[in-house]
């Protein structure tokens, strides 16, 4: 199904509301793109595993790594973030200081080990919500 949006004339607009018992006009829509760990870009690590960083539109940068050196599951240097259950993920911000415990306030390292999809698909909604 295709929708067909045109802009209304003001007159078109007062003949409209005048002709509907219900008539709404939106002025703007600004349509907000959550960003999943399912969009994440994974890439080969030169020490093995693989890793993945993103900036949100806020400054808040997400680093998703694993790897045999990192808290993840399992603690193998595979080439495929599909072969792992979980990550080790780390937040700082756009001076480069680390937010991790912003959001995670018992955390008890600025490095989380051993997250798995959701719980990073969670921290995401709440970097973005910040």
């Amino acid at each position: 199904m295709k929708v067909h949006l045109k802009k209304l004339s003001q007159k078109d607009i007062e003949e409209r509301k005048a002709n509907y018992d219900v008539f709404v006009e939106v002025k703007e829509k600004k349509i907000k793109v959550m960003i999943q760990f399912k969009d994440l870009k994974f890439e080969p690590r030169d020490m093995g595993g693989v890793g993945a960083k993103h900036t949100f539109d806020n400054g808040i940068t997400i680093s998703v790594q694993a790897s045999q050196f990192n808290y993840s599951t399992p603690k193998e240097n595979l080439t495929s973030s599909d072969d792992f259950a979980s990550f080790e993920v780390a937040m700082w911000d756009e001076d480069g200081e680390w937010v991790t415990k912003d959001f995670v306030p018992d955390a008890g390292d600025d490095v989380l080990g051993w997250q798995d999809r959701d719980e990073i698909n969670a921290l995401m909604l709440l970097i973005q919500d910040k």
